[in-house]
């Protein structure tokens, strides 16, 4: 999602370079669109953002659906079987053609299921350490869904900022181009020809059309961010602070020490936790396997008498029995087998995922080096200059020691270095908050 966001947003920012132009149009022959409904208006700060996400991501719900479900398994594995009655009526064989006395008896047989043997040789509590062990990476997995979902709501949340900004610099190159046109019109035809007339007005067409381009993809972003907030119902107008643009170098960020990072990211990334925690889930699955050799013991308690009194053929009688499968034919070898592959499995995931985290740190680090030198180019002076282009142009081009041809040219690059200068501060943040998920620590809040 991260990705597509960003070539959204750099795709808007080349129309704005090639155009130049990004504005309402306020022009009086053209009706606008009528409005059906509006959408509530929704203020947002980056925390109110970051708290609902929290509380609301679908990915998050789904991850404390699966703690939950880790936490049943625990009660599951460490529940003692339920001994087991079996009881019943009886009668003698030959009385069946005739009646005999003590012909009918009756029986009961009680099973403890191996509950006892159980308890001995700690199967019960085997599986209850597998179940914790599940549960273990259940709640770290629930912690790695907020770290990614936290992360990537602070990115849209930037590009819902970014798009606000877009849409005001479209309306106010707009706001420039059609005074231009008012302004022409009356110089027509002693100052200007009606080519440079007509190529005026068609700029200021132009850049109504980009505004309309702006507020859609403005919308976008705002459905966007709303899908990850857990909206429900209509999506309101999300109104959020610009402020989140501005630059600066978070504090921990500066200096920028990579071996102190990496230090942070392997002891703070909830996913590498998970991943350890399946290892030990495995390797007591391996130890539950093993135990499972020792054969499945219950006790058994009967009860069985036929007939009553002294004449009864079969007086109440009371045995004592045991009740296992021998293991002639099998072991548990495929149990065992199965376990041991999962925990290997476990154990080549966990070195994936540890360069999987070396990997995310560099490409995050080097990202923001770079996004942040580029910004700072454009603060220094390349924003500056492009204005400072732009006006002296305008104020040549009103003398008439400009042409319109230089005026719409300034006009452009202006446009082009601030339109840059959005998607860069975009870039910039984005590299901020994957530099957070990568450490697996909030930076900004």
């Amino acid at each position: 999602m991260t990705v597509r966001h960003l070539l959204e947003g750099a795709t808007c920012a080349a129309v704005l370079c090639v155009v130049g132009l990004t504005s309402v149009d306020v022009r009086a022959d053209v009706a606008p669109l009528p409005v059906v409904s509006e959408a509530p208006v929704l203020t947002l700060s980056l925390a109110d953002a970051v708290a609902a996400a929290r509380t609301r991501g679908f990915d998050i719900l789904m991850a404390e659906a699966s703690v939950r479900s880790a936490q049943a398994g625990i009660r599951l594995a460490g529940q003692p079987p339920n001994p087991v009655l079996t009881a019943g009526p009886s009668r003698r064989v030959d009385c069946f053609s005739g009646s005999c006395p003590g012909a009918w008896g009756m029986f009961a047989t009680l099973s403890d299921q191996g509950l006892i043997e159980g308890a001995i040789t700690r199967k019960r509590r085997l599986r209850e350490d597998v179940a914790t062990r599940a549960l273990e990476a259940s709640r770290f997995g629930r912690a790695n869904a907020e770290r990614v979902v936290v992360a990537q709501t602070k990115v849209q949340y930037v590009q819902v900022a970014a798009a606000q900004a877009r849409v005001d610099l479209a309306r106010e190159v707009a706001a420039s181009l059609q005074k231009s046109v008012e302004v022409n019109r009356v110089r027509y035809p002693r100052v200007i020809d009606e080519g440079q007339l007509a190529r005026v007005e068609q700029e200021a067409m132009r850049a109504a059309q980009e505004v309309d381009l702006a507020l859609r993809q403005l919308r976008q972003e705002q459905i966007d961010l709303a899908v990850m907030l857990g909206t429900a119902g209509p999506i309101p107008d999300i109104a959020v602070d610009r402020n989140v643009l501005a630059f600066h170098v978070p504090e921990a960020l500066s200096p920028l020490d990579k071996a102190s990072l990496f230090r942070v990211a392997m002891e703070n990334r909830a996913d590498r936790k998970q991943a350890v925690a399946q290892v030990a889930q495995a390797e007591a699955s391996v130890s539950l396997a093993e135990r499972q050799r020792f054969p499945d013991v219950s006790l058994l308690l009967q009860y069985q008498q036929q007939g009553t009194g002294d004449s009864a053929p079969s007086p109440p009688t009371v045995s004592v029995g045991v009740g296992l499968p021998l293991p002639l034919f099998y072991h548990q070898q495929g149990e065992i087998g199965r376990a041991e592959a999962e925990r290997q499995s476990a154990l080549v995931m966990r070195r994936r995922l540890e360069t999987a985290v070396a990997a995310d740190l560099e490409a995050a680090v080097n990202t923001f080096a770079t996004s942040r030198r580029i910004v700072e180019r454009y603060e220094s002076a390349l924003l500056e200059r492009a204005k400072r282009a732009r006006d002296i142009t305008q104020i040549q081009f009103d003398a008439g020691s400009a042409t319109l041809t230089d005026l719409l040219d300034a006009q452009r690059s202006w446009v082009q270095a601030t339109g840059g200068y959005y998607t860069e501060l975009v870039n910039y943040w984005t590299s901020v908050f994957l530099l957070e998920q990568a450490l697996g620590r909030e930076l900004v809040r």
